[in-house]
């Protein structure tokens, strides 16, 4: 009995001393002390601060996520990108009616001939500036034949600008606009694009930069390069950056960025046959703007007052057969002017040029956009085939005709005679390539 009472003792004595301490303590917690009052809402704004510190750090962390180098560009690049408003002064002609009653005699023609009248067009596009004193890029066929040009600025501030030169075969035109401490975007080495980067597209479509004084932003990235388009009103496009961000009407002129803000491009082009963006835009690789830029400044315009003395025609499948080639490829020399550079470097009447500056050349179309796409002091080389034979020759572009070499008329008769043989000169077009 007495054991028994003992180990009940034992057992129950930590029992009573646990509760003890944990009531004397529970009690101290939550029961205020004399004088002492226990305040709800201080406790409520406690945790309120607490989630308002978590929920300041989540946003911060979310902000600092949506800031990639997209974002960053836009906002450096963004104020140096303009609109661009334009008037130009167009000539129409108008075709009396009576006209077709006399014909073409020109005592009636002086009295019921042609009119024609002036009207002035509206236009607008974008450019973006490419110095702090205010030299601004944009393309030919935006300001190039403007007479009155106005710059938007992001501030809303407006320049009347002026046309310091214009090149319609690359379509690009210099403005320039007074002021000091400009925004600018530096311009990016188009050489190391490269295929499915980001870029992005910015401008002024449909004239919205009006509305917001902000560029228009799109996003995609290069789809191609070293794309050749055909030669429109003039204007030859040759190693176009191709991509997907959309390029609207109005975007012409606008930048193409990578995403570390520089300029890889000059907005120009874009396919729309359902006269919407399809995902087909082009822009002119602004390494080859860069020259045209400087030239430009320094006289105003590009020279391209040159000539070759070549002509030539697409070898089709009969040339392929007579020359004993694997394919129909490349364009036959049909003549050689004399005393000019075609002559001093070399070319002969029945040479098959088939690569200029290691391009292919598969017809005559893709020779005349090179030729005519380069400038006065430019250096082609040629692989051509004689006498099946590859050779290599290069020609330097001229800017005025003359020659200090001539071939003897013995070499002269036997071209001749050759395409006598081939009867190309009789029944073939052939095209001069200036």
């Amino acid at each position: 009995m007495k054991k028994t009472l003992i180990l009940i003792i034992i057992i129950t004595l930590p029992l009573l001393v646990g509760f003890g301490l944990g009531y004397g303590i529970g009690h101290r917690s939550f029961t205020p002390k004399d004088g002492d009052s226990f305040n709800l809402d201080d406790q409520l704004t406690t945790t309120a601060s607490y989630t308002q510190v978590r929920d300041d750090s989540l946003g911060e962390s979310i902000s600092q996520g949506r800031q990639n180098a997209i974002t960053k560009a836009v906002g450096f690049a963004s104020p140096a990108v303009v609109g661009i408003n334009v008037i130009e002064v167009r000539e129409y002609r108008y075709q009396n009616p009576w006209s077709r009653m006399f014909g073409d005699d020109p005592f009636f023609r002086q009295f019921f001939g042609d009119k024609t009248y002036r009207q002035e067009v509206k236009g607008l596009g974008s450019g973006f500036i490419i110095s702090p004193d205010g030299y601004i890029l944009t393309n030919d066929h935006v300001a190039g034949n403007a007479s009155k040009i106005t710059i938007t600025l992001t501030n809303k501030e407006k320049y009347e600008a002026e046309l310091i030169g214009t090149d319609l075969v690359s379509d690009i035109s210099l403005l320039k606009i007074n002021g000091k401490d400009l925004p600018y975007i530096k311009l990016g080495n188009s050489d190391d694009v490269i295929i499915g980067e980001w870029v992005i597209a910015m401008g002024n479509p449909f004239g919205l930069f009006e509305i917001s004084d902000k560029p228009t932003v799109t996003v995609g990235v290069v789809s191609a390069t070293g794309m050749n388009l055909n030669a429109e009103g003039g204007r030859i496009y040759r190693g176009m950056i191709q991509t997907d961000a959309a390029i609207n009407q109005g975007n012409s002129g606008g930048p193409l960025l990578n995403s570390a803000g520089e300029v890889i491009g000059v907005n120009a082009v874009i396919y729309t046959p359902n006269q919407g963006n399809i995902g087909l835009g082009f822009a002119i690789p602004i390494n080859r703007v860069k020259d045209i830029v400087a030239e430009l400044k320094r006289s105003g315009k590009i020279e391209r007052n040159f000539w070759t003395g070549l002509e030539v025609q697409t070898v089709d499948a009969r040339v392929a057969r007579y020359f004993d080639l694997d394919k129909a490829e490349g364009v036959i020399v049909t003549d050689v002017k004399r005393r000019s550079p075609a002559d001093e470097s070399g070319f002969k009447p029945g040479d098959i040029i088939v690569e200029v500056n290691g391009e292919k050349i598969a017809n005559e179309n893709a020779i005349v956009s090179i030729v005519r796409s380069s400038r006065a002091g430019d250096v082609l080389k040629m692989k051509i085939i004689r006498d099946k034979k590859i050779f290599n020759l290069r020609k330097k572009i001229n800017s005025k005709p003359g020659s200090t070499l001539r071939y003897s008329p013995v070499k002269r008769r036997r071209s001749l005679v050759l395409f006598q043989k081939m009867q190309l000169k009789s029944s073939e077009k052939k095209q001069n390539l200036m």
